[in-house]
């Protein structure tokens, strides 16, 4: 592999970030909302699971008792 002087490197660098296409400030938003609903869900989905599971050990294990 050849090695680039600096000079070189650095106008690669700004050809490949001028080939980036940015996502507009409507897309962020939607994007950023969508995490957080996402993350709601699964926080809700986790949190129900674990109150069943905790709900059927402890019936499980009062019949011992």
């Amino acid at each position: 592999m050849a090695m680039t002087n600096p000079l070189q490197f650095i106008q690669q660098v700004r050809g490949e970030v001028s080939k980036v296409v940015w996502p507009t400030r409507r897309e962020t938003t939607i994007t950023t909302i969508m995490v957080f609903v996402m993350a709601t869900v699964a926080s809700l989905f986790f949190f129900m699971t674990d109150q069943i599971i905790r709900l059927g050990l402890t019936t499980v294990l009062g019949l011992f008792n």
